[in-house]
C-alpha cells in the first residue's frame, strides 16, 4: 500500500503524463466542450484529488481512480447544463436581437451584414470570451450560475464579457474601415 507522499508523487506524475488523454476524453464525452472547459475540468478534479483529507485512504489504482473522477465532474455538468439551442430559427432570433443589442443605433437597412460581421468577429474570439458571450447572451445563464458551475468569479466573468464585448466592437468598427477603404 503506498504512504500519503507516494500518492501524491504517483498523482503528479499520471497528471503529467495523461494530461492530454484525459482532456481528448473529456472533450469525447462533452459535445461543444471548448479546450479551456476540459483544461478547467481536469484542474477542478485534480484540485478536488490532492485536496482530499490527510487520512484518506491511499489510492491503489491511480489512473481508475482519476478518470473515475473525471467521469463524475461530467455527469455532474450534464445534470446541471442547460439545454442547448438547437432550433434554427430560435438560434437565427437570438443572433438578431444580440446584433440589435449590441450595436444599438445601427443603419437597419445593413442588419444582415452586421449579424454576419458579429458572427465571424465572435468565432475568432479567444474561447474564454467566445465561450462567455454564448454562455450569458444566446444561452441565458447568469454570471452566478457560470460562477458556481465554473469556479470563476463572477466579477471576472464580467470582465471578461464586457472585453468580449470591446473586442466585437474594435473588429466590427476596423471591418467597417477596410470595407470603406476598399470602395474609395
Amino acid at each position: 500500500m503506498p504512504s500519503k507522499k507516494e500518492n501524491n508523487t504517483n498523482l503528479n506524475s499520471f497528471f503529467e503524463e495523461e494530461y492530454e488523454s484525459l482532456r481528448r476524453y473529456i472533450q469525447s464525452k462533452i459535445k461543444q466542450t471548448s479546450e479551456s472547459d476540459a483544461k478547467d475540468i481536469i484542474q477542478e478534479v485534480a484540485l478536488r484529488i490532492f485536496s482530499r483529507p490527510l487520512d484518506a485512504l491511499p489510492i491503489n489504482n491511480i489512473g481508475g481512480f482519476v478518470y473515475s473522477a473525471v467521469k463524475n465532474k461530467i455527469t455532474d455538468i450534464m445534470r446541471t447544463k442547460k439545454k442547448r439551442i438547437d432550433n434554427q430559427d430560435q438560434l437565427e432570433q437570438l443572433w438578431t436581437d444580440f446584433t440589435s443589442n449590441f450595436h444599438n443605433g445601427a443603419s437597419p437597412e445593413y442588419p444582415e451584414q452586421i449579424r454576419e460581421k458579429l458572427k465571424l468577429a465572435i468565432t475568432n474570439l479567444k474561447p474564454v470570451y467566445r465561450d462567455i458571450i454564448i454562455a450569458v447572451d444566446f444561452e441565458n445563464y447568469s454570471y452566478k450560475e457560470i460562477s458556481q458551475e465554473t469556479g470563476i468569479p463572477q466579477g471576472t466573468l464580467m470582465s471578461r464579457r464586457h472585453r468580449a464585448l470591446s473586442i466585437l466592437l474594435n473588429d466590427i468598427e476596423i471591418q467597417n474601415i477596410k470595407k470603406h477603404s476598399y470602395e474609395i
